[in-house]
């Protein structure tokens, strides 16, 4: 419905540009030929003795984090392209889609041309890529200087937000682009989502609690611990496109409720690529129902992002089982669980990931009286800024037991690269909860300016909070169809860890850059506690360091890009 304050907002000359579609199809081979001038510059830059050299880019990390970050918006118009071309078909390219498209080419054209933000303090430019402005030859041409000149306008921009304004209470702000089958389940976890989780998220977070275990069981009774888990173990055997639109809508409730499916979906996929039959059989259908609850302990004090640097001993006895004694650090949802996916060195002579294993350590759910009641086992509460809802800890272990037949896939020296087969359905559900962050920093943001009264009018009424709330919606649009296109391509058994490592790169900055908007429009009462938008900008912030900090992915992309 249409808010007081807001007539502005409908324009009486629309600001979509004519033939948008052949617009932005032409623009598209110009950004391809930038990509390639610059991934053939860095690898001149990263390249010695004829091959390209780890210690080179990491010497030129601007460079080959700048390449990574110029993929990602490659790749993201063109799904963006894909996205319109397919509503268009389909008779459902209305003038909100038209608008989030126009200004989704509008603003990432100038990005590619004058330089990406990598986030709020560095800004990467054609020129740190050993590229001068002849790169950019194919970017004079009419169809992209139209683009870049009337696309993305505050005239356009103030249009989008009155359509917004017009549609509050809309799932979501723009056609997906899925089928039927997964807005159901879209409009299902929504439903849910704003019945159970989002009036309570925020005490829950105020008062740092875990998560009630009702919410876990009403989850397990909807199947969301089981969503991709094969029917044969008691799982819905659904895509991962399910498992993204899921993710996405209790992320917008509560990252928190969001993140609880992430511990069995990492738990399933690595037994399911690295168990055995007998493992597969007895833990699966248990993961399904939420009989347990696992909980992933990979990260140690001392080695971060560097895994394979890993301490932790597990040392095989007489008996054939095994004893873990090291220490753990950010473990979530580590007191409460029933069993660790836990990464351990079996080779005490290697000092790199050829010598770790993995195992499915069982354990005693903990109370709040005594977190850890498991002999061998210790563990402290990490008190946090955001993500409360699971809690983090660190985790001792001495002479820690666990049985030789939950070695996982029943042979040692194969842990990293089980863990390494997980990492795209991680990233992939990573980004749709940052996209579901994304969203409910606009939701609060929206509301916020339609109702708040300044000068006399509506906040939405002044361009830049309204700009604001557009390049929102914008990104956010653009972060999901890069996200889904990553899923797409997991159900379709293709590899996709580039795409779904650009897809939580860019998902996780706009989740940044949305809740610190949606503050920022809130003003003073932003920074209050009682305010909403205070806690998803904490919960937000977290979004860039785990499941792979911005400048791993971006190294990490880097790396398969030029290889």
């Amino acid at each position: 419905m249409a808010h007081d304050g807001q007539d502005m907002t409908h324009m009486t000359t629309s600001a979509i540009l004519p033939d948008l579609l052949t617009l932005t199809r032409a623009a598209l081979p110009a950004v391809e030929a930038v990509f390639e001038r610059a991934r053939e510059s860095v690898r001149g830059i990263v390249t010695a003795d004829g091959r390209v050299s780890g210690a080179l880019i990491e010497a030129n990390q601007t460079a080959a984090h700048g390449l990574s970050w110029l993929a990602t918006y490659n790749q993201s118009l063109q799904q963006m392209q894909r996205w319109a071309e397919a509503l268009d078909a389909d008779g459902k390219f209305g003038e909100m889609e038209q608008l989030l498209h126009q200004i989704a080419f509008g603003e990432y054209l100038h990005q590619v041309a004058g330089g990406i933000p990598m986030n709020q303090g560095e800004v990467v430019r054609l020129q740190d890529m050993g590229l001068g402005w002849d790169a950019l030859s194919g970017f004079q041409c009419t169809e992209v200087q139209t683009l870049m000149a009337q696309a993305n306008t505050q005239a356009a921009r103030t249009q989008l937000v009155g359509l917004m304004g017009d549609q509050a209470g809309s799932t979501m702000f723009g056609a997906s682009g899925l089928d039927e089958e997964l807005e159901m389940i879209r409009d299902q976890f929504r439903r849910y989502a704003q019945e159970k989780v989002e009036p309570n998220a925020h005490d829950w977070h105020l008062k740092d609690e875990l998560i009630p275990i009702e919410i876990i069981e009403e989850l397990a009774e909807m199947g969301v611990f089981g969503l991709t888990i094969p029917e044969e173990f008691g799982g819905f055997g659904l895509s991962k496109a399910s498992m993204c639109v899921v993710s996405e809508e209790l992320s917008r409730g509560y990252i928190g409720v969001g993140s609880l499916g992430t511990r069995s979906e990492i738990a399933a996929e690595l037994i399911i690529a690295g168990g055995t039959d007998e493992q597969k059989a007895n833990w699966l259908p248990k993961l399904a129902s939420a009989e347990i609850l696992p909980t992933a302990v990979f990260t140690e004090p001392n080695t971060g992002s560097d895994l394979g640097s890993l301490r932790t001993r597990a040392v095989k006895n007489a008996d054939g089982d095994y004893e873990i004694t090291g220490n753990k650090t950010w473990i979530t949802h580590a007191a409460r669980t029933h069993v660790m996916t836990l990464l351990a060195r079996t080779n005490p002579d290697t000092t790199d990931h050829r010598g770790l294993s993995m195992f499915l350590a069982e354990k005693t759910p903990g109370t709040d009286e005594n977190p850890f009641p498991t002999p061998g086992m210790t563990g402290g509460e990490i008190e946090v800024l955001g993500y409360r809802g699971m809690k983090e800890y660190e985790l001792g272990f001495d002479g820690f037991h666990v049985k030789g037949e939950n070695l996982l896939g029943g042979e040692e020296g194969k842990g990293f690269k089980q863990l390494m087969e997980t990492f795209e359905s991680a990233r992939i559900q990573t980004a749709a909860r940052a996209i579901g962050v994304a969203q409910s920093a606009l939701d609060i943001a929206m509301q916020y300016a339609q109702d708040r009264k300044q000068f006399g009018k509506s906040l939405i009424n002044f361009p830049r909070v309204s700009g604001k709330l557009a390049m929102m919606a914008v990104e956010i649009m653009i972060a999901r169809q890069l996200t889904y296109f990553s899923a797409w391509e997991k159900d379709h058994g293709q590899r996709c860890d580039l795409e779904a490592g650009m897809a939580k790169l860019l998902g996780a900055r706009v989740a940044w850059a949305a809740a610190d908007n949606g503050l920022q429009i809130h003003g003073g009462n932003g920074f209050a506690l009682e305010y909403k938008i205070s806690r998803v900008l904490c919960d937000a912030r977290i979004l860039n360091i785990f499941e792979g900090a911005a400048e791993i992915q971006a190294q990490v992309i880097a790396r398969r890009l030029l290889s």
